[in-house]
């Protein structure tokens, strides 16, 4: 008898049912983090075009497609990082969940070391340095470990499932500059599967 894997269907339904429940965001992390382990498992619950490079436009090397966004908030992506690939420090507004299903990504995480009281101005220092690897998850927590930096250093792309509280098309957020104390805001606006 073969083995039932995991689906993209049922990762979200299970993510509904967890989110219906009116968890606190540690309990989302611990139960949602095992879903999406579960998920990122099974490279097949995710469609071949949602887990390759766009291939055209200005950075025809990355993808970053929209799998699903809920009434609830709950809000799933593929992206996928090229060779080379770079972003830099930003933060979510949102918690978040990320899963590397294919190849290893370099996460830099920095601290906020300010006081917050100047708007467009914050302190930020390098926290730790994570090479992530097919099955592992990290986590962002709001206000608290969310600034991260991302890097492919390797030679072909790595396919990423991120999974937030709410859709960052249109959630306002910030980048850093670590070396002014520069504080933009930003959106991240359409994906490129719509």
């Amino acid at each position: 008898m073969a083995a039932v894997k995991y689906s993209l269907q049922d990762f979200i339904a299970d993510m509904d049912s967890l989110l219906s429940s009116k968890p606190d965001q540690k309990r989302i992390f611990d139960k949602g983090s095992t879903y999406l382990e579960r998920l990122i498992g099974n490279p097949e619950a995710i469609p071949a075009e949602y887990r390759r490079p766009l291939g055209r436009g200005p950075r025809p090397h990355h993808g970053t497609y929209r799998l699903h966004k809920g009434s609830n908030g709950l809000s799933l992506i593929s992206v996928v990082w090229g060779p080379g690939d770079h972003i830099d420090p930003h933060d979510h507004h949102t918690w978040g969940m990320i899963g590397v299903m294919d190849n290893f990504l370099a996460e830099t995480r920095f601290k906020r070391v300010d006081d917050r009281r100047k708007k467009d101005y914050a302190r930020i220092e390098k926290d730790r340095l994570a090479v992530s690897k097919p099955g592992e998850v990290s986590l962002l927590v709001p206000d608290v470990d969310e600034i991260h930096q991302i890097d492919n250093e390797t030679r072909k792309p790595t396919v990423e499932i991120h999974v937030y509280g709410h859709d960052l098309g249109d959630l306002e957020r910030c980048k850093f500059d670590a070396a002014t104390g520069r504080v933009s805001v930003f959106r991240s606006g359409k994906y490129d599967n719509e």
